[in-house]
């Protein structure tokens, strides 16, 4: 497991240059769950429900399975990329208030295994270091 880019459970301050990504709607209504909190916390927009605002980045989750979440974390993974002096901490999106569990959604992660600027859960590890 990469020990040293592992999202903790409980994200309660972001450091400078730190983006809480957390599972939206497209809609961008975040009334629940981490989208809650990053809408209260870090300036998450009410009604944006993709990419970067303020100390956040969405990535919709409640629209349909994992081959309709993969165009947005594919996107996500590319904006990481592009943004070397930011570090991305990423929630267990989709399994909460969505209903996915980490089997499902960790496997679109794959491709950010190498890009050093983004945290996973440590239960997305586990699936993809299977």
């Amino acid at each position: 497991m990469e020990e040293n880019r592992i999202t903790s459970n409980r994200i309660e301050e972001l450091k400078p240059g730190e983006i809480f990504v957390f599972g939206s709607n497209l809609e961008g209504a975040h009334g629940g769950g981490a989208a809650w909190l990053a809408h209260r916390k870090w300036g998450a927009i009410w009604g944006q429900g993709v990419g970067l605002q303020g100390q956040t980045y969405g990535i919709p989750t409640m629209h349909g399975g994992p081959e309709e979440i993969r165009p947005y974390v594919d996107e996500f993974i590319r904006f990481a990329i592009e943004h070397p002096e930011l570090t991305f901490l990423v929630t267990e999106i989709g399994c909460g208030i969505a209903g996915f569990e980490p089997k499902d959604i960790a496997p679109l992660f794959e491709k950010a295994i190498p890009v050093l600027n983004i945290h996973l859960p440590a239960r997305f590890w586990q699936v993809l270091e299977k």
